[in-house]
């Protein structure tokens, strides 16, 4: 069941890009307004979630204020640079370069921290992970219509990447003192309350229609609220490895309904790349020691 819950929360958060895309098409809101009420409103749900706990929220924060603030200031940043790679990039290019990035820099630097040279298995992955990041990078340049500035992109999905990557490394430190669904409440109230101001100056007005309306409370409730909400309850009875693999369905979720949904095709060079990198993903967490 721990690993069915993992797969389930994978699934649902790799419907997020083409959510991106299509209240982009039926709204006027930025990227940074589409992150904005995906973490306002999956905060809404969380705290009616701990609702009759909130005294553990309050004293995590009070305790590790700083800490805790930066993992949620990380959080919407790397939420609105994922939603421009998506918004200039594609679906499965943003997905396939932040998803795929953010495991391999966490991995070098665990090994820069311990001052040791990954064994010839992992050195291999993060070859051939970065290789795929080449093959995705030089193979997507051309502008379309589901990608109009592909470099800038790219950019953005690095960025979206490092960002993410720094957030998991500071969350690591935090949760060997903060229980995860207090250390989820708290960072994804934060990044909304970072993403705020953006959003105001930006504008947040939403057409009164069902679609968008629908599709922001499924971002903000399903990919968020519920999908990180099964995540955690999945790790209590599954192997790191094992959650490690489940989450490989997230990527492979975006891509096959960026193709189905909005038309969105991979070039092949793209498509090898990302199996490249998501090969190296795996072993990078399935032989963390070889």
């Amino acid at each position: 069941m721990g690993l069915l819950y993992v797969t389930v929360a994978a699934v649902l958060w790799g419907t997020t890009g083409v959510a991106v895309q299509l209240v982009r098409e039926s709204t006027a809101l930025t990227p940074t307004g589409i992150g904005f009420y995906r973490l306002a409103i999956g905060a809404v749900a969380l705290l009616a979630l701990v609702a009759h706990r909130l005294g553990p929220v309050l004293a995590a924060l009070r305790s590790e204020p700083v800490v805790l603030v930066l993992i949620g200031v990380g959080l919407g940043a790397y939420q609105a640079l994922y939603f421009v790679a998506v918004a200039a990039g594609g679906v499965g290019v943003a997905t396939l370069v932040s998803l795929g990035l953010a495991p391999v820099l966490i991995f070098a630097w665990e090994s820069l921290r311990a001052r040791r040279l990954p064994g010839r298995t992992l050195l291999g992955a993060l070859v051939a992970g970065v290789a795929g990041l080449v093959l995705v990078t030089v193979s997507a340049g051309q502008p379309g219509a589901a990608a109009p500035r592909p470099l800038f992109g790219l950019l953005a999905a690095f960025g979206s990447g490092v960002g993410y990557a720094a957030s998991i490394v500071l969350s690591r430190h935090a949760a060997r003192r903060v229980p995860p669904m207090t250390l989820t409440t708290v960072s994804i109230v934060v990044g909304a309350v970072a993403l705020a101001p953006v959003a105001l100056a930006e504008g947040v007005a939403v057409p009164a229609r069902l679609a968008p309306v629908g599709l922001l409370v499924h971002l903000g409730v399903v990919t968020t609220a519920v999908a990180y909400a099964l995540f955690y309850a999945g790790l209590r009875t599954t192997t790191g490895s094992a959650a490690a693999l489940s989450t490989l369905a997230e990527p492979l979720t975006a891509v096959l309904l960026a193709g189905w949904l909005v038309g969105e095709t991979l070039p092949v060079p793209v498509a090898v790349g990302g199996v490249l990198l998501l090969g190296a993903v795996t072993v990078v967490h399935l032989l963390p020691g070889k």
